[in-house]
């Protein structure tokens, strides 16, 4: 079975992009199954159902989902291997724009929007950084001149990645995206033990823990404050 990581901010049309790449998979007798994960609510589970599409999701709830993701994946991986895959596709929604969820020797793919901001690139972090590819979506709604910036923009945060850009709505890029991300020759037949590429950030500090009172007496663990200037009274 392949795996292939799908991750990218919220809304930037991670799903529309896989919906319509599987469609082209499946013209080619690709069985393809995807795991959703996310925080607190999704209903993109019914629209993989609706095309045919075996489907779990997961919601992490209080917790980062990549952080989720990378504490579940083995036994999805497990799941995708008994349903009969050749391919599985994990979908993360990377809140913080921070994580990384891509696992080494594996193919990890970040989706970014041409309408979120043209310095969006140099914010997004290890999730961009490490990606083999970088699929840009909504390309129609912006000029020819703002395409070319945006994805120079992104070629300079990650130069070694595949950049392409993918029609959602009209699934076009959607076919060579396909050929890109599935490999006949992989097997996966298990990640444990594997390694992610980059360290997720590290929090567990009384806010992790539940406290909700502001100021340093209520402040324990993994604190980091900013270096303002001004001497404490």
């Amino acid at each position: 079975m392949n795996l292939t990581i799908f991750s990218g901010p919220p809304s930037s049309g991670k799903t529309s992009v896989i919906l319509k790449t599987i469609a082209t998979l499946q013209s080619r007798d690709i069985r393809v199954g995807v795991v959703k994960f996310d925080c607190l609510y999704t209903d993109d589970d019914v629209a993989y159902e609706k095309a045919g599409v075996p489907v779990k999701k997961g919601l992490s709830g209080a917790l980062c989902p990549d952080h989720f993701f990378a504490s579940n994946i083995e036994e999805i991986v497990r799941w995708g291997n008994h349903a009969g895959l050749d391919l599985l596709i994990s979908e993360s929604a990377g809140l913080c724009n921070r994580c990384s969820p891509y696992i080494k020797d594996i193919k990890g793919v970040c989706v970014i929007d041409n309408l979120s901001g043209i310095n969006t690139p140099k914010k997004i972090g290890p999730m961009l950084k490490s990606a083999d590819l970088v699929v840009i979506t909504k390309g129609d709604i912006v000029s020819q001149a703002e395409r070319e910036v945006f994805a120079s923009r992104v070629s300079s945060v990650n130069p070694k990645a595949v950049t392409m850009h993918v029609n959602g709505l009209t699934g076009q890029g959607a076919y060579e995206l396909g050929t890109l991300i599935y490999d006949a020759s992989q097997k996966v037949d298990s990640v444990q033990g594997m390694q992610l590429r980059f360290p997720m950030p590290a929090a567990l500090c009384s806010y992790c823990l539940g406290e909700t009172r502001i100021g340093e007496a209520f402040q324990m663990g993994n604190v980091k404050k900013m270096d303002l200037g001004v001497d404490k009274q």
